[in-house]
């Protein structure tokens, strides 16, 4: 599970992801340190793919499994909520 740090440092990136969308930008005008993390949380649900593991999820993975299960009030749940609304680790 990741640690309140990494959670923070994800919505942070997130929200700078959503930021320069909104402004149109690409990617590759964000800031390095954004660039690189986004990468790295890319990198990280590619290589869980290619081995099939199937824990942790993205909270996009959580959230369409709830929706699979229609779990009331799973658009206002994050990741660790919906985690255990779903009865995962």
């Amino acid at each position: 599970m990741a640690t309140s740090k990494q959670v923070q440092a994800a919505k942070r990136n997130v929200k700078k992801a959503q930021k320069a969308a909104r402004k149109q930008r690409t990617i590759a005008h964000m800031p390095k340190s954004t660039r690189s993390a986004l990468g790295k949380q890319a990198a990280a649900v590619a290589q869980r793919k290619r081995r099939g593991g199937s824990s942790p999820k993205t909270r996009q993975e959580l959230y369409e499994e709830a929706k699979r299960r229609d779990i009331p009030g799973r658009s206002k749940m994050g990741r660790a909520e919906l985690a255990r609304a779903l009865g995962e680790k």
